[in-house]
């Protein structure tokens, strides 16, 4: 006899995924095996295993445990998930995995965009630059927006960079959306971050004393390989 399921058994025994990291994903440089680690993480979550380990996950999917460990490595290199120590009333120390990293980025960004309109990025880049834009460059601001799918903030904060640096061309802020897309980095919290680190990486290697001083977080991007 078979045995009969409710809607309501069914409804309780889901995994609720936000639309926005389905919409989104690929924008933010995530592949469709980080994604399922990401559902898996947020079932485990659900059942209170707030910290699964590489092969409890990869039970449930098609990579290896070491894939499935390398993947969380980068999910937490690109600021999407984060470990976060807990200590119970025994004053024991516990681990535990949390995407409030990848839905402050997903809401921040779909906020920011829901607030601002795109025309203003064109305003804005044409009183920088002291005059109209070419159909070139326009043309460029739009395959930065449409095809490489980048933030309006985001471009805002490359064109601050490049005028802080004296490079105001198109070239050079080009270089900067490339050179963060690359490595990840998907809001502006992250590539200020990132420049603030490689600033003081490299007057640390040059001159110690460097580091005292208050030197802009800013750096040439074209010279960096």
């Amino acid at each position: 006899m078979t045995k009969f399921i409710s809607f309501q058994d069914i409804l309780l025994n889901q995994v609720q995924i936000p639309v926005q990291l389905l919409d989104q994903y690929v924008k933010l440089g995530l592949n469709e095996q980080e994604v399922m680690v990401i559902v898996q993480l947020l079932r485990f979550l659900q059942e209170n295993n707030d910290f699964p380990t590489p092969n409890e996950l990869a039970s449930h999917l098609t990579i290896s445990e070491k894939e499935c460990a390398n993947i969380l490595r980068k999910l937490i290199q690109k600021n999407f998930l984060s470990i976060e120590q807990l200590e119970n009333e025994h004053h024991q120390i516990t681990e535990a995995y949390r995407l409030n990293p990848l839905w402050e980025t997903l809401f921040a960004e779909k906020e920011e965009e829901d607030t601002q309109n795109e025309g203003t990025i064109f305003i804005l880049f044409e009183q920088e630059f002291g005059r109209p834009l070419s159909p070139f460059e326009i043309e460029m601001i739009n395959t930065w927006l449409d095809e490489d799918g980048l933030a309006t903030s985001l471009i805002k904060a490359a064109l601050r960079e490049s005028v802080l640096m004296s490079k105001l061309n198109f070239k050079y802020i080009d270089r900067i959306l490339r050179d963060w897309k690359k490595k990840g980095i998907h809001s502006v919290e992250q590539a200020r971050d990132a420049s603030k680190a490689f600033h003081e990486h490299q007057a640390a290697k040059h001159d110690p004393a460097a580091q005292k001083r208050d030197t802009s977080i800013y750096y040439n991007w074209l010279e960096e390989e």
